[in-house]
């Protein structure tokens, strides 16, 4: 019990020392209540979003979708260098399931470079999954209720229960739908940073929101996909501070085999016109489409890979700059 309650403690203590990330993204979020669940317990709940869980990571495999990238550095408020990548995850004929660069101009990163463990967080882990397999490995502690924008949710505070070396995990706070028990959001960060004399490789804290995508196989069946990641973090490297920001997007999700669709309300959200610089709308108002990527001038020489390029702490390498990407803000969640 003694190891226990110190478990629980450093928990809480990790996640004491994450509250100014926790409360960087509130907007849209009620107070939270305290009270415990109302004809179901904590326990149940967790082995519910994780058995739905198991049942997203599954069917994402199944899916294409677009994935675009954008890392600045900033001095200031003022980017002095980014790095960006467009790309496709898509299938061939014989169900090969890959990734193909469509549009990577050159980095302009000076003070930081991607990394391949940044690149598989993007790729695994910013789309956080807590399946039945990965129970074991957390803890997960009841935090309260609390209304996300429209949806009534259950707050839970994650975190490993010991690190193993070679593995990554995500630490700090998921959001849970009280109706499809599902992940609806995440924020926290991916640990651990990794220290060697070698260099640094540190890794920021980070919101995940989710929406509804259509299965379109027939089932009636809706997965909470990851659609949108904002990053606006300091790297606390030993030479001193590095401000970061990022934007992930997932877009254009259609199951293989399949014409699948984001709906709201039972309408196809993709039917609206392209608005590739709208802000996302307030919770209440109807959405319109998630921005379409613009066509880009293509990379001097295309490329397709099963993985994506490499980051980490650089020589610093004066570069062209490109154009900068200008989504922003978190989609809105449905009714």
């Amino acid at each position: 019990m003694a190891s226990l309650r110190i478990r629980v403690f450093l928990v809480l203590l990790s996640l004491a020392m994450m509250l100014p990330a926790l409360r960087a993204d509130d907007r849209g979020e009620s107070p939270i209540n305290k009270a415990a669940p109302n004809g179901i317990t904590s326990e149940e709940i967790i082995q519910r979003f994780a058995a739905k869980e198991k049942e997203f990571k599954t069917a994402r495999e199944n899916y294409m979708y677009r994935q675009e990238v954008k890392v600045q550095t900033l001095d200031g408020d003022t980017p002095d260098g980014e790095f960006r990548i467009v790309t496709d995850v898509v299938f061939d004929p014989n169900g090969r399931r890959s990734e193909q660069v469509v549009f990577a101009p050159q980095s302009t990163l000076e003070r930081i470079s991607m990394t391949k463990e940044d690149m598989d967080d993007i790729q695994h882990r910013l789309p956080f999954v807590l399946t039945t397999d990965e129970i074991p490995e957390y803890d997960i502690l009841y935090v309260g209720q609390q209304k996300e924008d429209e949806l009534n949710t259950y707050v839970f505070d994650v975190a490993p229960k010991k690190i193993e070396k070679g593995k990554r995990y995500f630490q700090g706070r998921i959001w849970v739908d009280d109706t499809d028990f599902q992940i609806v959001k995440t924020r926290g960060k991916n640990v651990p940073d990794i220290r060697s004399r070698s260099g640094e490789n540190l890794f920021p804290e980070f919101t995940t929101w989710r929406e509804q995508i259509d299965s379109q196989d027939g089932s009636g069946r809706k997965f909470w996909f990851p659609t949108y990641t904002k990053i606006d973090d300091n790297l606390h490297f030993s030479t001193g501070d590095i401000h970061v920001r990022e934007l992930v997007k997932y877009t254009n999700y259609k199951r293989f085999g399949a014409n699948v669709k984001i709906t709201y309300e039972g309408q196809d959200i993709n039917s609206a016109p392209n608005q590739p610089d709208q802000q996302p709308q307030q919770a209440g108002t109807k959405p319109g489409q998630q921005p379409q990527p613009q066509q880009q001038p293509q990379p001097s020489t295309p490329q397709q890979t099963g993985t994506t390029t490499p980051k980490q702490a650089s020589p610093t390498q004066k570069q062209q700059q490109q154009p900068v990407y200008t989504g922003e803000g978190p989609p809105p969640a449905p009714k």
